[in-house]
């Protein structure tokens, strides 16, 4: 904690403004760690994503297959493109795309498959990834979820033509706000890295503003107050005076302005410290899930099956309840951190799905995960207390989905 909030400080008495120097050795970091790829670093994971979009050619009268259960902030750089998202149901159990399901929704427009490996759970990426190589589709893995989460030993994120990442507050890899493009082919890295290039930086008041809210997270934000703070946040968002993760104007289908951006210096150091500590952020996620794995079920609950090749980073713990609403209602008086997403097929709940090209009844599963799935935290400052807490709580209050 006290590497990420002195480099915080410190980057609130430098001068905001692109530095070449420190993204670059950031973007060194995260190639070594990966050890495959080009690695390129964004204001926010969706810049990443809609610059592989244009650097692959997608535009106008392309389709690219989306999982049916996601944040509206991964169809939106789709839709940004001129492209249109084609939505895939996930499996009721690990919430990803099903092979069968992505062939099914394969046509000639098909230009690319986003794989979302969700909540840290590896997609089935293998035989996804044999049904595009044999119609020349790209793969893009969407890793937002997870950052040094494996399937049979192969890290997430190398599988592809190229993943995606997110730095956002509740990810495994954060950077406050932040975005990381890996890509696995040469000439597509080049076009993305021109993308990145032709994109302005962050003003330094949006800098400083990240660099002051990165401070006051790495010192006073803990689970017992997280629900508290995430509403006082949203609402100094929505007045202009922090930097939100979103914008309203992120739910409409244009895209709004200053969305394309590079990363700020603040966002490159604060990264090259979350490299670092990658292997201690690995290890506290793999305590708390098993914790709720072992304890889950003695309370009536179904738990998600891991099978042996996996070695999971899991973002939070998905658990489906019959009383969701009450669940999300209660838990800031109980001090636990409950989360609730995905609370609708194109999270968030305000969303205009319609607008976005998702219809009630296209993803069925996605639409009862929605219903039913809050999920539980696994991050680094969750101590046994905490989930102690946690299972208290769902003990008490929620009750099984049937």
């Amino acid at each position: 904690m006290i590497d990420r909030a002195l480099t915080a400080l410190s980057s609130m008495l430098v001068p905001g403004g692109d530095s070449i120097s420190a993204r670059r050795l950031y973007e060194r970091a995260v190639e070594e760690f990966f050890g495959s790829g080009t690695a390129l670093a964004f204001w926010k994971g969706r810049v990443a994503l809609y610059a592989i979009l244009r650097a692959l050619g997608i535009g106008e009268g392309d389709e690219v297959i989306v999982p049916g259960y996601t944040c509206v902030m991964v169809p939106g750089p789709v839709v940004y493109t001129g492209a249109r998202p084609v939505y895939v149901d996930i499996d009721p159990q690990h919430y990803n795309m099903q092979p069968e399901e992505v062939e099914r929704r394969i046509s000639p427009r098909t230009k690319a498959i986003l794989v979302q490996h969700t909540y840290g759970f590896p997609a089935p990426i293998e035989p996804i990834r044999k049904l595009a190589d044999a119609r020349g589709i790209a793969v893009i893995e969407d890793c937002c979820h997870t950052f040094g989460g494996r399937l049979d030993g192969q890290l997430l994120g190398t599988f592809g033509t190229a993943a995606f990442f997110s730095g956002q507050w509740n990810k495994p890899f954060s950077t406050g706000l932040g975005g990381l493009a890996l890509v696995h082919d040469a000439a597509l890295a080049r076009r993305v890295r021109q993308q990145q290039e032709s994109y302005p930086s962050p003003s330094r008041t949006a800098a400083f503003m990240l660099a002051s809210q990165l401070l006051v997270y790495e010192l006073v934000i803990y689970p017992s107050v997280t629900a508290l703070a995430t509403e006082v946040f949203r609402w100094l968002t929505s007045k202009g005076l922090v930097v939100g993760s979103s914008s309203t104007a992120e739910f409409d289908i244009v895209m709004p302005p200053n969305y394309a951006l590079r990363p700020s210096p603040v966002q490159c150091r604060i990264g090259m410290c979350e490299v670092r500590r990658t292997p201690h952020n690995l290890e506290r996620r793999k305590h708390g899930a098993g914790r709720y794995i072992a304890e889950l079920p003695r309370l009536g609950y179904s738990v998600p099956s891991i099978p042996e090749n996996w070695d999971l980073m899991l973002l939070r713990f998905p658990l489906r309840v019959a009383n969701k609403q009450e669940a999300l209602a209660n838990a800031s008086r109980y001090g636990v951190e409950i989360g609730s997403w995905f609370e609708c097929p194109l999270h968030p709940i305000q969303t205009d799905q319609p607008a976005f090209g998702y219809n009630d009844g296209a993803c069925p599963v996605a639409e009862r995960a929605a219903a039913e799935v809050i999920n539980l935290p696994t991050h680094r400052r969750v101590s046994d207390k905490d989930i102690d807490r946690t299972l208290a709580f769902v003990a008490e209050v929620c009750r099984p989905a049937g």
